[in-house]
């Protein structure tokens, strides 16, 4: 699904991201880990164009991704959560959620503002596949309630739903259980494995705890100053000596 080749991002004199070379077959869950600074968040801002980078080729399924524009990235099936939530406080979570529909839906500013019978219809459509989606993920309760003075942990998941509700078949989630209790860890990891199987997702997934990455992730890629020191089935990374240095460093 995904080819990422010679991928490097750098800022002034500082190489973020240095000759990246991965890739992410259709329906793999892949962890992508490293310390503080690697460049992972920079590289989900390259694949969703939040980032330039200086060279290197994404490809997604066929398409050049380097090419198309930010705002597009969501007709094309991608969609992110990101490491700071970016929920509207004042919104209710059913509104949160519906933002991520927006490219789902076909009327234009003439008929929204008119309120034509085509755009109420729609309307009601988004909302009905958008109720589904909550209760899916249990949120269907306080659908009404405003994202403001929710749990930390409900609020990951209603971004969780904000990207899905944008009908996804690549999904990029960046430390997703970051801030989560250890049950709250263990719960996210069961609703994820389970929403990667009903939509048929493809999840590339930026986590520092390791138990969540080792136990859900296929497959996992290790970055340290940019550049990639470890590919491979989670056990395998775990154990390579170079990924065990990036982490905990070596003798004095």
């Amino acid at each position: 699904m995904l080819d990422i080749s010679g991928l490097t991002v750098r800022f002034g004199g500082i190489t973020a991201l240095d000759d990246i070379e991965f890739t992410v077959d259709t329906g793999e869950m892949l962890g992508l880990i490293g310390p503080n600074g690697a460049g992972k968040t920079t590289l989900f801002n390259c694949l969703t164009r939040r980032c330039a980078p200086t060279t290197g080729a994404v490809n997604y399924l066929g398409t050049d991704l380097l090419t198309v524009r930010a705002d597009l990235m969501a007709r094309l099936g991608i969609a992110r959560t990101f490491q700071n939530l970016g929920l509207f406080s004042r919104m209710s979570v059913r509104d949160n959620v519906l933002v991520g529909a927006h490219h789902r839906a076909r009327a234009g500013f003439l008929g929204a503002g008119l309120s034509l019978p085509t755009v109420r219809s729609e309307e009601r459509r988004l909302r009905d596949q958008i109720d589904g989606l909550l209760e899916r993920l249990e949120l269907r309760e306080i659908a009404e309630h405003p994202a403001a003075g929710l749990p930390f942990g409900t609020l990951k998941r209603i971004e969780l739903a904000r990207a899905l509700a944008a009908g996804p078949r690549l999904l990029l989630l960046d430390e997703p259980v970051n801030g989560l209790s250890q049950g709250e860890v263990g719960a996210f990891a069961e609703l994820l494995s389970g929403l990667r199987v009903d939509f048929d997702l493809t999840v590339l997934v930026v986590e520092h705890h390791m138990g969540f990455v080792m136990g859900i992730c296929d497959r996992v890629v290790c970055l340290e100053f940019g550049r990639v020191i470890a590919d491979g089935a989670p056990e395998a990374v775990q154990r390579d000596p170079a990924v065990i240095e990036a982490y905990l460093g070596t003798a004095a």
